[in-house]
């Protein structure tokens, strides 16, 4: 582990855990019964919760490697200002971009450092997810920007659209990856019986109609056995005959 790069960590590290602390000040304040914004707490409390197991995880990372993680002193979090819902966005995009500042210098110190190891660890798992907030941070300034949400503390209409309407405040999770095919139905649901039986003519034809029961999902690649028994020419012969 080179000393730079264990140095390096353990600044990261307390940012990590300062911005952990910043967040769930925010996720506090919308809380409270004089703002009663209940969709908006949840939502940056996950985000405090989700960042203070970043830090956990950057400080196992350098027990596993062999290195120490040097306790920093953890100052206040700087956000009581933000009493309305824009200051308190634009503080959180603010201190993401910080962070996302943090990682790519210790990205590029490890380079030069010749800690590829490392390198390779930041860049996937810590400056990853700190661009895809970054983006999430974005989209909702601009709606908020749209419905003239408060920035004094005073709630307005605005404020109560995105903690009715905006999806991420209403789920409080990161959206499920387009990648990720739903399971697909057993091989024998599929087919409906052992490998080698054929069904009738008449049950395939209505799942070409759609008619008949589904037996996959649309991400199931499973193709259901064709009827070769010979009817199938004969009915396509009869209907070319109509």
């Amino acid at each position: 582990f080179p000393p730079a790069v264990e140095e390096a960590l353990c600044g990261v590290t307390g940012a990590q855990l300062e911005l952990h602390y910043c967040l769930q000040a925010l996720g506090e304040y919308f809380d409270q019964s004089h703002v009663a914004l209940p969709n908006i707490s949840k939502f940056f409390l996950h985000q405090a919760l989700e960042e203070r197991k970043a830090a956990e995880a950057l400080m196992k990372y350098q027990q596993e490697r062999g290195g120490h993680y040097c306790s920093k002193t953890i100052q206040k979090p700087n956000c009581d200002y933000a009493v309305g819902l824009m200051k308190a966005l634009e503080l959180a995009m603010v201190q993401w971009k910080t962070m996302l500042r943090y990682f790519e210098e210790l990205y590029a110190l490890s380079v030069e450092n010749a800690d590829p190891h490392s390198a390779s660890t930041i860049k996937k798992q810590f400056i990853g997810p700190k661009i895809w907030k970054i983006k999430m941070m974005g989209d909702l300034l601009t709606n908020a920007r749209r419905l003239d949400c408060s920035q004094d503390g005073r709630n307005s209409l605005g404020d109560y659209f995105m903690d009715r309407l905006q999806k991420e405040f209403r789920t409080s999770i990161e959206p499920e990856s387009s990648d990720h095919c739903s399971p697909c139905p057993p091989l024998q649901q599929c087919t409906g019986a052992a490998e080698g039986l054929k069904r009738p003519q008449k049950e395939c034809s209505q799942h070409r109609n759609g008619i008949g029961p589904i037996y996959a999902t649309i991400h199931c690649t499973t193709m259901l056995p064709q009827c070769n028994d010979g009817t199938g020419a004969k009915v396509r012969q009869g209907r070319e005959g109509l």
